[in-house]
């Protein structure tokens, strides 16, 4: 596996490239706790295909961010990502975002249009919608970020599986060795990957989905029901926006069943926009 890094102002990106750049690109974006590496299944069944580039985001993986703790904000990440895929010469490309990376390509997708012409977006909410929601979110998620410094994080991926949204993911076979990954981060990193890039700091979305005019697809587990009701509601307000609900999954489709994640983003960025 070959890393590539780039410097510019506080960030360091580490990054990778698959494929061929004569092929149509794709970005993908990781969720909590997770790396660009997650992709790689998904990505040697598009390769062929596709251009593919990995990042870690901030508090993730070989990525490291020198500045201050304000280089983790969505809208500061998202203008480093923006910086990145220009000194890459990477747009205009595809957009696959997971959870986190979800939230985070919403964002991209939503403020930077004409980079995105089509986005797919995994088990992704556009934020919560009131003060009240986000100040209580924002709470909850600063506890979470004091037990991963102060704490242990094995037990703190115990307590975080155990979470409805993730009940199918114990049964996987491959569960023990994704847990496994996860114990490889940074505590710290992450504490600060949650405290200003959680979904309580994070700006709500919401009011800018009818504006929203490139094709959008949300993919959702059958066993994640909170996921559901969020994107049913995200496909009604986006006009262009479809939802592909995934039997059998729950929260982390590409991991539960990476064949049918890979078929569905070559099928949904194959097709004629017209």
């Amino acid at each position: 596996m070959h890393y590539s890094k780039i410097d510019f102002k506080d960030y360091q990106f580490s990054y990778s490239l698959y494929g061929e750049p004569t092929q149509p690109r794709i970005l993908f974006l990781h969720g909590f706790m997770g790396s660009g590496t997650v992709f790689e299944p998904i990505i040697s069944q598009l390769r062929d295909r596709f251009y593919c580039l990995t990042v870690d985001l901030p508090g993730h993986g070989k990525t490291r961010i020198i500045g201050s703790s304000e280089c983790y904000t969505m809208e500061n990440t998202a203008s480093a990502l923006i910086q990145l895929l220009n000194r890459l010469e990477f747009p205009p490309c595809f957009l696959v975002g997971y959870s986190m990376g979800g939230r985070l390509g919403l964002y991209l997708a939503l403020h930077y249009p004409q980079y995105f012409p089509k986005v797919f977006l995994e088990s992704t909410s556009p934020g919560l919608k009131t003060e009240k929601e986000r100040k209580e979110r924002r709470e909850k998620d600063f506890g979470l970020a004091r037990q991963l410094v102060t704490g242990n994080l094995e037990l703190f991926l115990s307590h975080w599986y155990n979470q409805p949204l993730f009940n199918s993911l114990p049964q996987h076979p491959e569960f023990h060795q994704l847990l496994e990954r996860r114990l490889q981060n940074d505590p710290i990193g992450l504490a600060r990957s949650l405290t200003y890039l959680g979904t309580g700091s994070q700006p709500s979305l919401w009011d800018k989905l009818q504006d929203y005019p490139n094709p959008l697809l949300l993919m959702v587990g059958e066993f994640d029901p909170k996921f559901r009701a969020i994107n049913k509601e995200i496909r009604d307000r986006a006009p262009a926006a479809r939802l592909y609900i995934a039997e059998g999954c729950g929260h982390n489709i590409h991991f539960e069943n990476p064949e049918l994640f890979a078929r569905a983003i070559a099928r949904f960025f194959s097709e004629s926009s017209n």
